[in-house]
């Protein structure tokens, strides 16, 4: 049967298949690696690295974390192989294990969360000149339905169909009556061949007059990292018009293209027009078609083997794969419909449905923590997603309000009276979690929430590890310094430089309590140490402390905001000083932020990291290291000895020393250019702090540690006769 024989809408589909299957088979070679990649590797290397981290964000979890869930035996039954308070984080570990196909279980509240998806996809039936046909649409906004241009190809089409919400079998095994809603394109009608979408709006009442709002909607979100290659994802459908069904996690993602996924067939049948979901039950894709199984001339089969026939249905097509459109392409190209008066409302109303943001005159988290991850201050907007864009005139963030902390009277402030004292800012409940309640909250959880819970995860993860393992990390070692040779100085620190900045794959941003404390910065006492006084503390003393920090920033940001009208990009940058100044994290950098301006990468980089409670860090400031003679009168202190612009510290000096010359090769001329800042005059006193305390057990495991996670090493610890062989003076601006 020719094109020209069959219905509209059977051409339409068949020109959809048609386009699907030559870009299926254009992307065999690189859907070939990724199955490889997968096969060997494992779900955290068959993506793009970008894609990979952007999908363990949305997640809230980190690298560190999923490598560390990666590495353990896959004997889980019951969320973890690992000790881990079930209580607190057992949750974002089983969504962590199952996405990484290491555990079949997942939390009760996921089925919950299905039926609640189910409730907004519908059957749409289109009656016209004698005939009639169906597909899949689901609501998108509390007006909007999003469905297949092969579909709905006009708003003459649409305004003959209906969607039947409720056309499903109940628990019981008996038919629901159905909610039949009529198609409204006179109010909203937009379409695209390529993409092969429609958007239309939907009466406000059934036509029994149950209203729309009851059947919820999914909203669309432009944000990235909803899925990645190798994941799994569930599709809700009414194939060939049949009552409601569900395709669950019978689909690998294949392959990702600019507009479109590829995923597996080997069961699921797909439905026009239905939602693709991940397993957060996030829209993620628009089923619209597939690559089919063809005979040797060329002809569509069914699932039995013979020639396939429009009148069959597409659900008995044998697909070998599925093939949806990117949420994010799409909402990018309804953007771009000319619309104006109530239409352009409805599509304001599509965009919003799809961010979990909502609007109030105030700024914070978000803000907070992109200005403390080194974001240079300026005027700017909030988008739907979430990203702030430098505006000329104003300053907005979106974001929810609320926030509730359960903090001692003494909490807010800042402990200065010794080194000696107890970790600043501590919740003065035993456990932070449950404090906090809110604001920029992710499923209920405040961003100090999460990374406290993330941050204990690690530290449970890390525990079943061994502290440091030698003939690995020799091997490693060796390895990463191929091709690397002393000899000319300037060539050894040039070809040092190349190295650390290439191999700087992954950079987390400042977050101490998520990587430093659970692992890196751990000594062989399984206790953290300050970097200037020695004095020791457990790891879950420092999180918790650090996540009291954040909340209290939080509660000041907003105190600060609501007491300000309409403050400017200066008072905004002095203000934020003042908390980091007020209310510091237990973290130095030994090169201070103040010398690079508080700039990402360096900002976050573990190599110069360290714990160190808030009085020795107030203590030192920003001065630059110094060495002292028995017989000048100084300021003594737990934490080292101090004038006004000199600094030699109790404990650390040969870990500190390493620090700052990597600081030196991996970012040459970020610092020296003022004279409050490291000078070349303080080489030699580095280098000899270098040669009088020599590497140990320590430094070697932070320094393994850290390559793991951002995939550079320090030389000065792998090789530290190569100390007296470089030309750190050209790395001086």
């Amino acid at each position: 049967m020719t094109v020209e024989q069959l219905s509209q809408v059977d051409a339409g589909f068949l020109e959809q298949v048609e386009d699907a299957s030559r870009r299926y088979a254009t992307r065999t070679a690189e859907r070939d690696g990724h199955m490889e990649a997968l096969e060997q590797h494992g779900i955290l290397y068959a993506d793009t690295q970008e894609r990979v981290n952007n999908r363990l964000n949305r997640l809230g979890v980190d690298w560190a974390m999923a490598t560390a869930i990666e590495r353990t035996p896959e004997t889980a039954t019951t969320g973890t192989s690992l000790d881990l308070d079930r209580e607190l984080v057992s949750t974002d570990l089983l969504v962590l294990e199952r996405f990484m196909g290491r555990n079949d279980l997942i939390g009760i509240d996921y089925l919950e969360g299905g039926f609640l998806a189910a409730r907004s996809v519908g059957r749409i039936t289109v009656r016209s000149l004698g005939s009639s046909h169906h597909g899949t649409g689901f609501l998108v906004s509390p007006s909007l339905l999003m469905t297949n241009n092969h579909v709905l190809g006009s708003a003459e089409e649409a305004a003959a169909g209906v969607i039947e919400f409720n056309f499903q079998a109940g628990v019981d095994g008996r038919p629901q009556v159905p909610v039949v809603f009529q198609l409204d394109p006179q109010s909203f009608f937009v379409t695209h061949r390529d993409l092969d979408f429609t958007v239309v709006a939907v009466s406000e009442r059934s036509r029994d007059g149950q209203p729309l709002a009851s059947f919820g909607r999914l909203p669309l979100k432009e944000a990235q990292g909803k899925a990645v290659i190798g994941e799994l994802v569930n599709v809700i459908q009414h194939p060939n018009g049949e009552p409601k069904q569900l395709a669950l996690r019978d689909n690998q993602i294949v392959d990702v293209l600019d507009d479109f996924l590829h995923y597996s067939a080997d069961t699921a049948r797909g439905s026009s027009g239905a939602p693709v979901f991940n397993d957060q039950w996030e829209v993620v894709a628009l089923h619209h078609a597939g690559a089919p199984r063809k005979d040797r001339d060329g002809n569509v089969l069914a699932v039995d083997g013979t020639r396939w026939h429009p009148s069959m249905g597409e659900h008995r097509v044998d697909w070998k794969a599925n093939e949806g459109v990117r949420v994010s392409r799409i909402l990018g190209m309804i953007q771009q419909f000319p619309l104006s008066g109530a239409a352009a409302v409805l599509r304001t109303e599509l965009f919003a449905a799809g961010s979990s943001l909502h609007p109030v005159e105030v700024s914070p988290p978000t803000v907070l923590t992109d200005r403390m991850n080194g974001a240079a201050p300026q005027n700017t907007t909030m988008d739907r997603s979430g990203e702030q864009h430098a505006t000329a005139g104003s300053v907005h963030w979106s974001v929810p309000l609320h926030i509730s902390v359960s903090l001692g009277a003494d909490a807010l402030q800042p402990r200065a009276e010794s080194p000696a004292a107890a970790p600043a800012h501590r919740a003065t409940t035993p456990s932070y979690v449950g404090s906090l309640a809110g604001i920029g909250s992710i499923d209920g959880q405040s961003p100090a929430e999460r990374d406290l819970a993330a941050a204990l995860v690690n530290l449970a993860a890390f525990s079943a590890r061994p502290y440091y393992n030698e003939a690995a990390d020799l091997t490693a070692r060796d390895a990463y310094y191929a091709g690397i040779q002393a000899g000319n100085p300037t060539a050894l620190r040039l070809a040092l430089t190349q190295r650390l900045e290439s191999t700087h794959e992954r950079r987390p941003a400042y977050k101490p309590m998520r990587l430093l404390y659970p692992w890196v910065d751990l000594q062989p006492d399984e206790k953290l140490h300050g970097i200037y006084s020695g004095k020791g503390f457990t790891p879950q003393e420092l999180m918790e402390a650090d996540a009291a920090v954040e909340a209290a920033r939080i509660g000041r940001w907003q105190e600060f905001m609501l007491h300000e009208s309409s403050p400017g990009p200066e008072a905004i940058e002095a203000e934020l000083d003042l908390l980091e100044a007020s209310l510091p994290f237990n973290c130095e950098h030994v090169v201070p932020q103040s010398w690079f301006a508080k700039k990402e990468p360096m900002r976050g980089d573990l190599h110069h990291l360290f714990t160190c409670e808030p009085p020795c860090n107030s203590f030192r400031g920003n001065i630059r290291y110094f060495d002292f003679s028995d017989f000048d009168e100084v300021v003594m202190h737990g934490c080292g000895r101090r004038e006004p612009d000199k600094f030699e510290p109790s404990k650390g000096k040969g870990p500190v020393a390493r620090a700052t010359l990597y600081f030196l090769l991996r970012y040459p001329g970020k610092i020296g250019d003022e004279a409050r800042e490291l000078q070349r005059a303080s080489l030699e006193l580095l280098l000899n702090w270098h040669r009088d305390n020599p590497v140990g057990i320590y430094e070697q495991h932070r320094n393994a540690a850290i390559a793991e996670i951002q995939g550079n090493r320090n030389p000065l610890i792998d090789h530290p006769e190569w100390a007296e062989q470089i030309d750190f003076a050209g790395a001086w601006p």
